[in-house]
């Protein structure tokens, strides 16, 4: 009836929209937006429990890969400890499966006890790049032994025939949630017999449950899981060793798996997703470099080899979605991002240089088809999806990191390896779009305060000169991951062919091997050092300030 009105107001609307996604073009962001992000986080912190602010609580490991590079670049002790202690709370906590491994999707307290049940493949891929990055940063056995604990249920429990991962578990089975983990005390002890008082101590069973249903509070005689304080802290009361004790754990363990496989699972989402993937792959390269595991690489391949034939489109993109032999769905700047990283670090792990040109070709064709050209920053949506109203752009690093945030990353570490400065002169201008946005509070932006870390540097171009394959080259790639080193790119230059990547990296093509021997060349901004072979040396020059 008054149609010259809605007309009128779906114009005001339309503008509204339209202003809400364009950014003002900003200055560029840097060292004081990392030390603002910092102290953010610190005023945050929670110094008894571990995470930030009260509850619920996300995992949201970004944020603990970016006070780790604030750690490495400032040496404030304190950035460390919150990362230190904020993974360690959480690996005690029923927010981790201690029977079947992986984490759940948060905690629904601040003490990180009572978790909403789901478990999702982005969470498993974060949390154990978090875990092997503090690894590397603190040489602690624990962070590794959690990061594989994860990568094993990853390829235990969502890994398809085919080689990618699948999406999510659900909270719920048999119409209750949490009902597949949790234990009542009378179930325990007949699982465990003499085993049982053992572990009803250590993991804080009770025969009245410690669980409760969250909408009613009405207890159900069912525990969760968890540990009050880590096991090295529990030995001396028990009369034996860490080791012993972490034995018959084990051992109980394990039973406890093959009961609980009996029961009816949670539902699992099968769809397998190119960003989520991408994560994955990211996780497991990175995995498989910190602690020498080739299967982990096997792994990563396998599913990089999945998502860039199966998911990809016709015009050389990306697919979003797979499942059952059905590919949907116009890729989305998180998948180009996301798989981008999967592929460069999968690069590093295996140098094979076919890894480094797809990561290339995904980012240029996502430059391509969702760069904003009059303000800068990546579109959420390609122009070749769907037609919206308008297209978003998202910056904000919530549970997982948003694409523009892992693609300036990405630009820059191309930039570093390609020596070709476009690629970092398009990761400054979609910074700068987003400057003014991000300053407002920096550490709702973590992971493009990651990038920010990296662009400042000092940061570090490492080529390797020598066969590929050979035990001397295999240790000196290996030792450039024994250490948190995060601001560093790493090239290698194969002695039978030396265009394989000389074509990608041009600069490359006069650094060879010395005698035949594997030969570091260690370099800040392409300028190099002199080339040793010795690993010493080599590591010498990357602590260096």
């Amino acid at each position: 009836t008054d149609r010259q009105r809605l007309i009128s107001e779906s114009d005001r609307i339309l503008k509204a929209l339209e202003q809400s996604i364009s950014t003002t073009t900003g200055d560029e962001l840097g060292l004081a937006e990392l030390e603002r992000a910092y102290d953010q986080f610190a005023d945050r912190y929670d110094d008894t429990h571990g995470g930030f602010g009260s509850r619920p609580k996300f995992p949201t490991p970004h944020n603990l890969m970016f006070l780790l590079r604030y750690w490495k670049r400032s040496g404030d002790a304190h950035a460390l400890e919150m990362v230190e202690h904020t993974l360690s709370r959480m690996r005690l906590g029923g927010m981790y499966d201690h029977v079947g491994f992986g984490f759940h999707r948060y905690s629904t307290d601040e003490r990180w006890f009572l978790p909403h049940f789901e478990k999702m493949l982005y969470d498993q891929a974060l949390l154990t790049m978090a875990y092997t990055e503090v690894y590397q940063a603190t040489g602690k056995e624990e962070y590794r032994r959690v990061a594989e604990e994860i990568i094993t249920y990853v390829l235990r429990d969502m890994t398809d025939p085919n080689g990618g991962f699948y999406s999510a578990e659900d909270a719920d089975s048999e119409g209750e949630e949490g009902k597949f983990y949790l234990w009542s005390e009378e179930e325990l002890r007949d699982v465990l017999g003499a085993e049982a008082d053992l572990f009803v101590e250590v993991f804080g069973v009770t025969g009245a449950g410690n669980y409760a249903e969250e909408a009613s509070g009405h207890s159900t005689r069912t525990n969760i899981l968890y540990l009050d304080r880590p096991l090295s802290e529990m030995t001396s009361a028990r009369s034996m060793g860490e080791a012993r004790l972490r034995e018959r754990l084990e051992s109980s363990r394990r039973a406890l798996f093959e009961v609980r496989e009996t029961r009816i699972h949670p539902y699992k989402d099968d769809k397998i997703l190119a960003d989520w993937n991408g994560l994955m792959i990211a996780a497991l390269a990175k995995a498989a470099r910190a602690f020498d595991n080739d299967e982990y690489a096997r792994r990563a391949r396998a599913a990089a080899e999945f998502v860039t034939t199966t998911m990809a489109a016709p015009d050389g993109g990306l697919q979003h979605r797979f499942r059952l032999g059905d590919v949907s769905f116009t890729g989305m700047i998180d998948d180009y991002a996301f798989v981008s990283w999967g592929l460069l670090e999968l690069y590093e792990t295996t140098f094979d240089t076919k890894y480094l040109k797809q990561a290339i070709a995904y980012t240029r064709y996502s430059i391509d088809h969702l760069w904003d050209d009059t303000v800068g920053g990546f579109f959420f949506t390609s122009e070749l999806g769907e037609k919206l109203i308008v297209r978003q752009k998202e910056i904000y690093d919530g549970a997982v990191p948003s694409g523009n945030s892992v693609s300036m990353l990405n630009l820059i570490r191309i930039g570093r390896i390609t020596a070709d400065p476009s690629w970092e002169k398009r990761a400054r201008e979609l910074g700068r779009s987003f400057q003014v946005q991000v300053s407002r509070g920096p550490s709702s932006y973590s992971q493009m305060m990651t990038a920010v870390d990296f662009t400042l540097g000092p940061s570090f171009e490492i080529v390797i000169a020598g066969v590929e394959g050979a035990d001397d080259t295999s240790r000196m790639a290996r030792a450039l991951e024994k250490k948190f080193i995060p601001r560093k790119v790493v090239l290698f230059r194969s002695d039978k062919n030396p265009m394989e990547i000389g074509e990608l990296a041009p600069y490359t093509r006069t650094q060879s091997s010395i005698e035949g021997r594997a030969t570091a060349y260690v370099c800040r901004n392409y300028a190099c050092e002199l080339p040793t072979s010795d690993i010493e040396q080599m590591m010498k020059m990357l602590s260096s300030p």
